[in-house]
Protein backbone atom coordinates (compact mmCIF):
# COMPACT_ATOMS: atom_id res chain seq x y z
CA UNK A 1 0.00 0.00 0.00
CA UNK A 2 2.84 2.22 0.90
CA UNK A 3 4.64 1.42 -2.56
CA UNK A 4 1.43 2.58 -4.33
CA UNK A 5 0.95 5.76 -2.69
CA UNK A 6 4.86 6.26 -3.50
CA UNK A 7 4.31 5.42 -7.17
CA UNK A 8 1.76 8.06 -7.50
CA UNK A 9 3.90 10.65 -7.07
CA UNK A 10 4.29 11.75 -10.73
CA UNK A 11 3.98 14.01 -13.01
CA UNK A 12 2.55 12.00 -15.47
CA UNK A 13 -0.50 10.65 -13.43
CA UNK A 14 -1.15 13.44 -10.86
CA UNK A 15 -0.13 13.71 -7.37
CA UNK A 16 -1.69 11.88 -4.48
CA UNK A 17 -1.68 14.83 -2.35
CA UNK A 18 -3.59 17.23 -4.85
CA UNK A 19 -6.57 15.05 -3.31
CA UNK A 20 -7.97 17.11 -0.07
CA UNK A 21 -5.95 16.38 2.67
CA UNK A 22 -8.35 16.43 5.52
CA UNK A 23 -11.67 15.73 3.77
CA UNK A 24 -10.25 12.78 2.03
CA UNK A 25 -6.71 11.45 2.60
CA UNK A 26 -6.98 11.43 6.21
CA UNK A 27 -10.31 10.61 6.74
CA UNK A 28 -11.27 7.38 3.81
CA UNK A 29 -7.08 6.73 2.90
CA UNK A 30 -4.74 6.79 5.69
CA UNK A 31 -7.18 5.50 8.12
CA UNK A 32 -6.81 2.02 6.27
CA UNK A 33 -3.54 1.68 6.45
CA UNK A 34 -0.78 -0.04 9.59
CA UNK A 35 0.26 3.28 11.55
CA UNK A 36 3.66 1.29 11.08
CA UNK A 37 3.51 2.15 6.96
CA UNK A 38 2.26 5.62 7.61
CA UNK A 39 5.78 6.31 9.90
CA UNK A 40 7.75 5.10 6.32
CA UNK A 41 5.72 7.16 4.25
CA UNK A 42 6.82 10.22 6.24
CA UNK A 43 10.21 9.60 4.10
CA UNK A 44 8.70 10.16 0.98
CA UNK A 45 9.19 13.57 1.12
CA UNK A 46 8.26 16.70 3.46
CA UNK A 47 4.83 16.88 2.04
CA UNK A 48 4.54 13.35 2.84
CA UNK A 49 5.65 14.08 6.42
CA UNK A 50 2.87 16.96 6.97
CA UNK A 51 0.15 15.17 5.72
CA UNK A 52 1.07 12.27 8.33
CA UNK A 53 1.86 14.88 10.83
CA UNK A 54 -1.70 16.28 10.65
CA UNK A 55 -3.02 12.22 10.45
CA UNK A 56 -1.26 11.59 13.80
CA UNK A 57 -2.68 15.13 14.75
CA UNK A 58 -5.92 13.95 13.96
CA UNK A 59 -5.79 10.03 14.85
CA UNK A 60 -8.44 9.01 17.35
CA UNK A 61 -7.13 5.59 18.38
CA UNK A 62 -3.36 4.91 19.11
CA UNK A 63 -1.84 1.38 19.99
CA UNK A 64 1.58 0.68 20.44
CA UNK A 65 1.31 -2.74 19.07
CA UNK A 66 0.58 -1.77 15.29
CA UNK A 67 4.21 -0.02 15.52
CA UNK A 68 6.03 -3.22 16.58
CA UNK A 69 7.53 -5.47 19.43
CA UNK A 70 9.09 -2.17 21.48
CA UNK A 71 8.22 1.99 19.77
CA UNK A 72 10.95 3.85 21.23
CA UNK A 73 10.70 6.51 23.88
CA UNK A 74 11.45 9.42 21.64
CA UNK A 75 8.81 8.39 18.85
CA UNK A 76 5.80 8.08 21.41
CA UNK A 77 6.56 11.60 22.25
CA UNK A 78 7.14 12.51 18.73
CA UNK A 79 3.68 10.98 17.30
CA UNK A 80 1.27 11.95 19.95
CA UNK A 81 2.72 15.43 20.53
CA UNK A 82 0.19 17.57 18.84
CA UNK A 83 -2.96 15.02 19.32
CA UNK A 84 -6.03 16.19 21.03
CA UNK A 85 -8.62 14.34 20.00
CA UNK A 86 -7.61 10.59 20.99
CA UNK A 87 -10.21 8.49 21.64
CA UNK A 88 -8.28 5.57 22.93
CA UNK A 89 -5.04 4.89 23.87
CA UNK A 90 -3.48 1.30 24.00
CA UNK A 91 -0.14 1.24 25.29
CA UNK A 92 1.22 -2.38 26.12
CA UNK A 93 4.74 -3.80 26.15
CA UNK A 94 5.69 -0.70 26.72
CA UNK A 95 7.26 -1.25 30.55
CA UNK A 96 11.25 -0.91 29.49
CA UNK A 97 10.48 2.72 29.14
CA UNK A 98 7.07 4.17 29.43
CA UNK A 99 7.18 6.29 32.85
CA UNK A 100 5.48 9.80 33.77
CA UNK A 101 7.49 11.70 32.04
CA UNK A 102 5.83 10.71 28.50
CA UNK A 103 2.26 9.96 29.13
CA UNK A 104 1.26 12.99 31.37
CA UNK A 105 1.07 15.11 28.74
CA UNK A 106 -0.50 12.71 26.85
CA UNK A 107 -3.12 12.28 29.39
CA UNK A 108 -3.40 16.00 30.08
CA UNK A 109 -4.19 17.37 26.88
CA UNK A 110 -6.92 14.58 25.35
CA UNK A 111 -9.90 14.96 27.54
CA UNK A 112 -12.10 12.62 25.00
CA UNK A 113 -10.83 9.71 26.02
CA UNK A 114 -13.13 6.43 26.87
CA UNK A 115 -10.73 3.52 26.41
CA UNK A 116 -7.03 3.46 28.07
CA UNK A 117 -5.17 0.06 27.88
CA UNK A 118 -2.13 0.39 30.43
CA UNK A 119 -1.66 -3.33 31.25
CA UNK A 120 1.79 -4.33 32.60
CA UNK A 121 3.06 -0.65 32.46
CA UNK A 122 5.16 -1.18 35.59
CA UNK A 123 7.07 2.09 35.95
CA UNK A 124 3.81 4.53 35.96
CA UNK A 125 2.92 5.96 39.43
CA UNK A 126 -0.30 7.04 41.23
CA UNK A 127 -0.24 10.18 39.62
CA UNK A 128 -1.49 8.79 36.16
CA UNK A 129 -4.46 7.48 37.74
CA UNK A 130 -4.86 10.81 38.83
CA UNK A 131 -4.64 12.34 35.96
CA UNK A 132 -6.45 9.82 34.02
CA UNK A 133 -9.32 10.97 36.35
CA UNK A 134 -9.17 14.30 35.93
CA UNK A 135 -8.88 14.45 32.65
CA UNK A 136 -11.12 11.96 31.12
CA UNK A 137 -15.06 12.13 32.18
CA UNK A 138 -16.19 9.99 30.39
CA UNK A 139 -13.88 7.24 30.46
CA UNK A 140 -15.70 4.11 29.75
CA UNK A 141 -12.86 0.98 29.62
CA UNK A 142 -9.45 1.06 31.72
CA UNK A 143 -7.07 -1.50 32.24
CA UNK A 144 -4.44 -1.39 35.07
CA UNK A 145 -3.59 -5.32 35.31
CA UNK A 146 -0.44 -6.13 36.85
CA UNK A 147 0.25 -2.10 37.63
CA UNK A 148 1.14 -2.56 41.71
CA UNK A 149 1.67 1.84 41.24
CA UNK A 150 -2.20 2.00 42.02
CA UNK A 151 -3.20 2.51 45.40
CA UNK A 152 -6.36 3.34 47.17
CA UNK A 153 -6.13 7.21 46.79
CA UNK A 154 -5.44 7.20 43.30
CA UNK A 155 -8.15 4.16 42.83
CA UNK A 156 -10.89 6.96 44.78
CA UNK A 157 -9.63 9.46 42.75
CA UNK A 158 -10.68 7.54 39.87
CA UNK A 159 -14.09 6.17 41.14
CA UNK A 160 -14.95 10.57 41.82
CA UNK A 161 -14.65 11.83 38.65
CA UNK A 162 -15.42 8.72 36.34
CA UNK A 163 -18.49 7.49 37.37
CA UNK A 164 -19.37 6.39 33.75
CA UNK A 165 -17.03 3.25 33.79
CA UNK A 166 -18.40 0.13 32.93
CA UNK A 167 -14.97 -1.99 32.58
CA UNK A 168 -12.04 -2.41 34.95
CA UNK A 169 -9.73 -4.62 35.00
CA UNK A 170 -7.24 -4.36 38.22
CA UNK A 171 -5.72 -7.69 38.04
CA UNK A 172 -2.64 -8.22 40.56
CA UNK A 173 -3.01 -4.32 41.89
CA UNK A 174 -1.73 -5.60 45.06
CA UNK A 175 -2.07 -2.79 46.90
CA UNK A 176 -5.81 -2.33 46.81
CA UNK A 177 -8.14 -4.14 49.68
CA UNK A 178 -11.48 -4.15 50.02
CA UNK A 179 -12.11 -0.14 51.38
CA UNK A 180 -11.23 0.76 48.32
CA UNK A 181 -13.13 -1.80 45.92
CA UNK A 182 -16.03 -1.03 47.78
CA UNK A 183 -15.59 2.89 47.47
CA UNK A 184 -14.73 2.06 43.44
CA UNK A 185 -18.27 -0.02 42.95
CA UNK A 186 -20.41 2.64 45.08
CA UNK A 187 -19.53 5.53 43.10
CA UNK A 188 -19.50 3.26 39.28
CA UNK A 189 -22.60 1.62 39.62
CA UNK A 190 -22.47 1.44 35.87
CA UNK A 191 -19.53 -1.25 35.71
CA UNK A 192 -20.41 -4.52 33.67
CA UNK A 193 -16.94 -6.15 33.74
CA UNK A 194 -14.81 -6.03 36.75
CA UNK A 195 -11.33 -7.83 37.28
CA UNK A 196 -10.15 -8.50 40.99
CA UNK A 197 -8.49 -11.39 40.20
CA UNK A 198 -4.48 -11.82 41.94
CA UNK A 199 -4.85 -10.30 44.66
CA UNK A 200 -5.10 -11.99 48.16
CA UNK A 201 -6.44 -8.82 50.20
CA UNK A 202 -9.54 -8.72 48.00
CA UNK A 203 -12.40 -10.93 50.03
CA UNK A 204 -16.45 -11.06 50.41
CA UNK A 205 -16.84 -7.40 51.64
CA UNK A 206 -15.87 -6.48 48.26
CA UNK A 207 -17.27 -9.33 46.61
CA UNK A 208 -20.77 -8.68 48.08
CA UNK A 209 -20.41 -4.58 47.92
CA UNK A 210 -19.59 -5.21 44.17
CA UNK A 211 -22.72 -7.14 43.79
CA UNK A 212 -25.34 -5.22 46.00
CA UNK A 213 -23.83 -1.70 43.82
CA UNK A 214 -23.41 -2.77 40.11
CA UNK A 215 -26.59 -4.37 39.13
CA UNK A 216 -25.54 -4.17 35.54
CA UNK A 217 -22.52 -6.64 35.94
CA UNK A 218 -22.04 -9.10 33.76
CA UNK A 219 -18.19 -10.57 34.26
CA UNK A 220 -16.57 -10.59 37.47
CA UNK A 221 -12.91 -12.69 37.79
CA UNK A 222 -11.97 -13.01 40.77
CA UNK A 223 -9.19 -15.83 40.06
CA UNK A 224 -6.77 -16.53 42.83
CA UNK A 225 -8.74 -14.25 45.53
CA UNK A 226 -8.41 -16.62 48.37
CA UNK A 227 -10.62 -14.76 50.93
CA UNK A 228 -13.39 -15.17 49.02
CA UNK A 229 -15.80 -17.59 50.27
CA UNK A 230 -19.79 -18.79 49.61
CA UNK A 231 -21.82 -16.34 51.67
CA UNK A 232 -20.51 -13.82 49.01
CA UNK A 233 -20.96 -15.88 45.48
CA UNK A 234 -24.30 -16.23 47.11
CA UNK A 235 -25.33 -12.78 47.27
CA UNK A 236 -23.62 -12.37 44.11
CA UNK A 237 -26.14 -14.75 42.43
CA UNK A 238 -29.14 -12.71 44.32
CA UNK A 239 -28.30 -9.26 42.89
CA UNK A 240 -26.79 -9.47 39.82
CA UNK A 241 -29.36 -11.17 37.37
CA UNK A 242 -27.44 -10.09 34.09
CA UNK A 243 -23.82 -11.87 35.18
CA UNK A 244 -22.72 -14.22 32.58
CA UNK A 245 -19.51 -14.60 33.25
CA UNK A 246 -17.52 -15.39 36.87
CA UNK A 247 -13.93 -16.92 37.38
CA UNK A 248 -13.27 -18.56 40.50
CA UNK A 249 -10.55 -20.79 39.64
CA UNK A 250 -8.09 -21.10 42.78
CA UNK A 251 -10.48 -19.71 45.14
CA UNK A 252 -10.23 -22.72 47.35
CA UNK A 253 -12.95 -21.72 49.63
CA UNK A 254 -15.64 -21.56 47.42
CA UNK A 255 -17.69 -24.82 46.30
CA UNK A 256 -20.21 -25.97 44.24
CA UNK A 257 -23.06 -25.01 46.84
CA UNK A 258 -23.15 -21.43 45.76
CA UNK A 259 -21.87 -22.23 42.09
CA UNK A 260 -24.46 -24.79 41.62
CA UNK A 261 -27.18 -21.17 41.79
CA UNK A 262 -24.96 -19.79 38.98
CA UNK A 263 -24.40 -22.81 37.01
CA UNK A 264 -27.97 -23.31 36.59
CA UNK A 265 -28.76 -20.31 35.38
CA UNK A 266 -26.26 -20.76 32.58
CA UNK A 267 -23.81 -18.42 34.21
CA UNK A 268 -20.35 -19.82 32.47
CA UNK A 269 -17.85 -20.78 34.86
CA UNK A 270 -13.88 -21.47 34.86
CA UNK A 271 -14.47 -24.39 37.29
CA UNK A 272 -16.21 -27.36 36.33
CA UNK A 273 -18.45 -29.37 38.74
CA UNK A 274 -17.64 -32.35 40.35
CA UNK A 275 -19.41 -35.03 38.74
CA UNK A 276 -17.89 -33.64 35.59
CA UNK A 277 -14.14 -33.20 37.13
CA UNK A 278 -14.50 -36.91 38.65
CA UNK A 279 -15.57 -38.17 35.01
CA UNK A 280 -12.80 -36.63 33.22
CA UNK A 281 -10.27 -37.93 35.82
CA UNK A 282 -11.62 -41.14 35.22
CA UNK A 283 -11.12 -41.23 30.83
CA UNK A 284 -7.74 -39.86 31.67
CA UNK A 285 -6.66 -42.13 33.94
CA UNK A 286 -8.56 -45.37 32.95
CA UNK A 287 -9.79 -44.75 29.52
CA UNK A 288 -14.17 -46.37 30.30
CA UNK A 289 -15.55 -43.34 31.40
CA UNK A 290 -17.08 -42.64 27.62
CA UNK A 291 -19.23 -45.85 28.71
CA UNK A 292 -20.86 -44.93 32.16
CA UNK A 293 -24.41 -44.27 31.65
CA UNK A 294 -25.38 -42.67 35.39
CA UNK A 295 -28.81 -42.01 35.76
CA UNK A 296 -29.57 -39.82 38.74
Amino acid sequence: AVWCLMMSVTPTRGCLLDLPWEDILVPHILCHLPLQQLLSLQRVSKSFQSLIQLYLANMRCFDSSQIGPAIPRAAFVNLLKDNEVLQQLSLQKCSDWLTDRELLPVIGQNHHLHQIQLKGCAQLSRHVLVAISLSCPNLRQLSLAHCEWVDSLSLRSLADHCKALEAVDLTACRQLKDEAICYLVQKCSRLKSLSLAVNANVGDVAVEETAKCCPELEHLDLTGCLRVKNDSIRVLAEYCPKLRSLKVKHCHNVAESSLSILRSRGVELDVEPPLQRALVLLQDVVGFAPFINLQI
